[in-house]
């Protein structure tokens, strides 16, 4: 398939004494770079951003669940620890980094399904 779109413009690429334009020789790598950047390196920066910002944005209050499943409310934060009520009087230290997400977007998306059926 690729014959099809580079035959002729390898034809046309070619100089005078019938070398290949190097340009044109390196066009599939270039493509390949463009759709591995668009398909894996651009979504994976713009979660990071996102998953950077709920961090600086968590507070006391919130409802969070952790990477390995824990629900709980934050009771204390600190740089590298945070603090989670998950029933009243038990509070447990959790790393900062295995913090999921907010717990009301998967409250949400439940509810969402419930609905539905």
């Amino acid at each position: 398939m690729l014959d099809l779109i580079f035959s002729p413009a390898m034809a046309q690429a070619t100089d005078a004494a019938g070398q290949p334009n190097p340009i044109m020789s390196f066009a599939p790598f270039i493509i390949i770079f463009f759709i591995f950047y668009f398909l894996m390196i651009k979504p994976q920066k713009k979660k990071l951003q996102e998953e950077q910002a709920m961090m600086s944005a968590l507070g006391k209050g919130d409802e969070i669940y952790t990477k390995s499943g824990l629900l709980g409310t934050v009771h204390g934060i600190t740089e590298k620890v945070i603090t989670l009520e998950v029933s009243e009087g038990v509070k447990l230290k959790v790393l900062r980094s295995q913090i999921g997400g907010m717990a009301k977007k998967i409250f949400e998306k439940t509810e969402e399904k419930k609905d539905k059926k």
